[in-house]
């Protein structure tokens, strides 16, 4: 039977026009490359953000609403860093108890999504 071998990339969306405030955020704050869109997507809004071994493409949605349930758990590399860099960009971290011994919290991106941040290996 074939089997699953792993995740191309995580979509989420966003409201339109707001691509300056991905990159802010995916960018700024997370430290997430953009890649430039395939130019017959690009038309279509969004942001596509893709770092060692993690892709994040946000989409454009017309009839937008936060994913505050569903998300992407992200590896960091220094978790108590990323904690306190988001901390100082104001953004308010949610602490949450350590699963499989990794340490973590969750943060919104700009749009009120959900976005879960692990200590990696």
């Amino acid at each position: 039977m074939p089997q699953i071998v792993g995740i191309e990339h995580v979509q989420l969306a966003m409201p339109a026009g707001e691509e300056a405030a991905a990159r802010a955020f995916y960018t700024g704050l997370l430290g997430l490359p953009e890649r430039p869109k395939p130019s017959k997507l690009a038309a279509r809004g969004g942001c596509w953000f893709e770092g060692s071994g993690v892709k994040v493409h946000l989409g454009v949605e017309a009839d937008f609403r936060p994913a505050q349930k569903a998300h992407p758990a992200l590896l960091v590399d220094d978790l108590a860093a990323m904690q306190a860099a988001l901390e100082a960009a104001g953004l308010a971290i949610t602490p949450d108890d350590p699963v499989g011994g990794r340490a973590r919290f969750h943060v919104a991106d700009p749009f009120g999504n959900r976005i879960e941040l692990m200590q990696g290996d």
